[in-house]
């Protein structure tokens, strides 16, 4: 279905006001189909993405840190990490450099959630099953040039 019969709207601007308005959609359309994916897991974006940058670190890492690799810049991320800690998926500990820091760490539990979730990759990455590999690599081209044209 295309933009305008989706939002119900005939015309636009210029092609610049439509494409800007369809990224707004299409995120909104993609963060719906991840959070339930999610819902599953009972896990929110900010969340799985914590657990998949600690994963990734291999190391304790500060919440300054994790926020700083997080694609959701405005997350609170020391709540959401507490409320990882209540769920037992990690684990925080006093900094061994600075006692005046935390040092997050993923638990086994963290791993073994993580590990589940990646046997369904196929299923979370169905949302782009109408895009073939060149298009997926042309979108990519175009969104990475898209946020480099701000620098």
């Amino acid at each position: 279905m295309s933009l305008n019969k989706d939002i119900n709207q005939r015309k636009f601007r210029n092609e610049h006001q439509k494409a800007m308005i369809n990224m707004i959609f299409s995120y909104n359309w993609l963060m719906e189909n991840t959070r339930k994916f999610l819902d599953h897991y009972d896990l929110t974006n900010q969340q799985f993405n914590i657990l998949r940058i600690l994963r990734g670190a291999g190391e304790p890492l500060s919440t300054l840190q994790i926020r700083q690799r997080m694609l959701d810049k405005m997350s609170d991320t020391s709540r959401i990490v507490d409320r990882l800690v209540k769920k037992d998926l990690v684990r925080k500990t006093v900094c061994g450099a600075d006692r005046r820091l935390v040092d997050v760490v993923i638990t086994e539990k963290g791993k073994e959630l993580l590990s589940q979730m990646d046997a369904q990759e196929d299923e979370m990455e169905s949302v782009l099953k109408n895009l073939d590999e060149a298009e997926a690599l042309q979108l990519n081209h175009l969104l990475d040039k898209l946020r480099n044209s701000q620098d």
